[in-house]
């Protein structure tokens, strides 16, 4: 019954099954159906197998299959619906799942031996789940059990709100709520969020200052430690680069001085041999490499300070810090600079999400607003139809044999400013069958025929001002004879002014009614049996409705109250 409620407007034209093609399903073979587009009798005895058409049909509105239902189980299954659709603003359904807009849209679905699925809308491949959504905007089948939706609330919902025109409305509040549901969720997480960074906030602070007024620098601690130990060592290191100048000095008996002389000596004699001049060159570069090595030394020299004062800023700055790597856990002063950054943005993040609660309440709040005033609409808009929809219903239940019949809305308001997803009203049906009982929840007090009655006059009431997809009332007619039959067979008559409807019936009564007649037959050949449904022509029906007034030889007065039947 979900998503029948599709438009307000009257249209000329049905959305309608024009064609049911099923192959190898259980005791079909293969059947082609073409129906009319307004009232359908199914007729046939028990067992002939209209209940194998019902869920052949059900396999095209998303039922799962068993490959056991086969006629022949070496073949696939295939069942095929052609539904005329123009004029009932699915397109933007199909939009929504990527699929091809048509006005004869069909929908397949194949079934192989080995229990494979698959399932096609307009040719395209789709999901089992898209096909039962597509379904439940096409057709609607009537049966028993289906009867049990009527005592749900949002089902009565659904209903006293399209009588009152309410549909458009009703849809915009449950957009408008369902943002509100999730502007709920979000302020929620930001609140949550909030509490858990405010209840951290003081510790990271306390984080962020400690890193902050240490402020570790990239590579610090090696260069602190390099320093430290040219500190530690500044005795040692002074000693040798003292012995290191001296022995590289100008004083005579040291390395430059012997290095001059020999170069002397043997500059007197170079012009005897190239060998000589080469020697010579060598030794005045490594003179000047050397007199240049002396002066580094006394640079370094110079440099080097035994600074007791400095060695323990050094030595205390390397505390700091290693005490920062032991407390975080780490290894290097790079990585303390990114939980420094980290703890930074935990900070600046919980600074904003104050802001950012503060704009989601004010957006709550409009929304709530917003949500409340169509609330307020939609509820005035069921009060004011409740009297004229429980009024038409009593005169159609009493036309259908249940003339002290009466059918309740209660339009509960929810708490002051609560709101659900089907407004600020609680709805419920209560009924009533007789006079002096008093009304209780429509669903537990109604009988199954009761509850199949009051469905029927509740589509009747709908189908005058709503567009519904088409109907399949699958025996209706259980539990019901004489004049409530004929009632019966009139409302489901007058649905077909509206709309598609097809109705499965024993009853003649029913039978008669209807632009088309199909009967479904058992035809067995030899050790197999098939079933069968033929379109009746006028002689045809004359005689399957005497059959169902008067058995398999129907007499003259039989046949007379048939031509009764179908003349009115």
């Amino acid at each position: 019954m979900a998503g029948y409620f599709l438009s307000l407007e009257r249209l000329g034209i049905f959305l309608m099954l024009n064609r049911l093609l099923i192959k190898n399903y259980v005791l079909i073979d293969q059947l082609d159906i073409t129906f009319s587009d307004r009232l359908n009798i199914i007729t046939g005895e028990t067992g002939a197998g209209k209940s194998i058409i019902l869920g052949a049909l059900g396999l095209i509105l998303g039922e799962r299959a068993e490959s056991k239902y086969f006629y022949n189980q070496d073949e696939k299954c295939i069942i095929e619906g052609y539904f005329h659709i123009e004029g009932y603003n699915l397109e933007g359904l199909f939009k929504k799942y990527d699929l091809d807009y048509e006005k004869e849209t069909i929908i397949r679905r194949e079934i192989t031996p080995a229990g494979k699925s698959r399932a096609f809308i307009n040719d395209s491949p789709v999901q089992l789940a898209t096909v039962k959504i597509f379904g439940e905007k096409l057709i609607d089948i009537h049966a028993q059990h289906a009867t049990l939706q009527i005592g749900q609330s949002s089902f009565q919902c659904l209903v006293l709100d399209a009588f009152a025109g309410s549909q458009k409305l009703y849809n915009q509040y449950k957009e408008s709520y369902s943002t509100l549901q999730d502007l709920n969720k979000k302020l929620g997480t930001l609140q949550e969020e909030l509490s858990a960074a405010q209840s951290e906030a003081d510790y990271h602070q306390f984080l962020f200052d400690e890193l902050q007024k240490v402020s570790p620098k990239p590579g610090e601690i090696g260069e602190l430690d390099d320093e430290l130990s040219k500190l530690l060592n500044a005795e040692d290191i002074l000693q040798n680069l003292y012995t290191a100048e001296q022995t590289l000095g100008e004083v005579d008996g040291n390395i430059l001085s012997s290095l001059k002389t020999i170069t002397g000596g043997l500059r007197h004699v170079e012009q005897y041999s190239e060998e000589i001049a080469e020697v010579v060159s060598r030794l005045e570069s490594t003179i000047i490499e050397l007199e240049d090595i002396g002066q580094e030394v006394s640079s370094i020299q110079q440099g080097i300070v035994f600074d007791e004062q400095r060695q323990q800023q050094i030595q205390e700055r390397l505390d700091e810090l290693h005490t920062l790597l032991n407390k975080h856990r780490v290894s290097s002063t790079e990585e303390l600079q990114e939980i420094l950054l980290d703890i930074e943005g935990k900070l600046e993040h919980g600074a904003g999400l104050e802001d950012e609660l503060i704009a989601c309440q004010k957006l709550h709040q409009e929304q709530y607003e917003q949500s409340l005033k169509l609330a307020k609409e939609l509820s005035k808009k069921r009060v004011q139809v409740k009297p004229k929809f429980e009024k038409q219903v009593k005169n159609l239940l009493g036309q259908m044999g249940m003339p002290h019949a009466e059918l309740i809305v209660e339009i509960q308001p929810l708490e002051e400013g609560k709101l659900s997803e089907r407004g600020l009203d609680e709805i419920r049906f209560t009924f009533s069958a007789n006079k002096g009982i008093n009304p209780g929840p429509v669903q537990r007090t109604a009988s199954g025929g009761e509850l199949s009655r009051i469905m029927l006059a509740i589509k009747s009431i709908l189908a005058q001002s709503t567009k519904l997809p088409t109907l399949i009332f699958d025996e209706i007619d259980t539990g019901i004879s004489g004049q409530v039959a004929l009632s019966v067979g009139q409302l489901i008559e007058s649905l077909g002014e509206h709309m598609q409807v097809m109705a499965i019936s024993h009853l003649p009564q029913i039978s008669s009614k209807g632009q088309a007649h199909f009967k479904v037959f058992k035809d067995s050949q030899e050790s197999t049996s098939k079933t069968r449904i033929k379109q009746l022509s006028l002689p045809e029906r004359i005689t399957e409705i005497a059959v169902m007034i008067d058995g398999e030889n129907p007499g003259d007065a039989a046949l007379k109250h048939a031509k009764e039947l179908l003349s009115k």
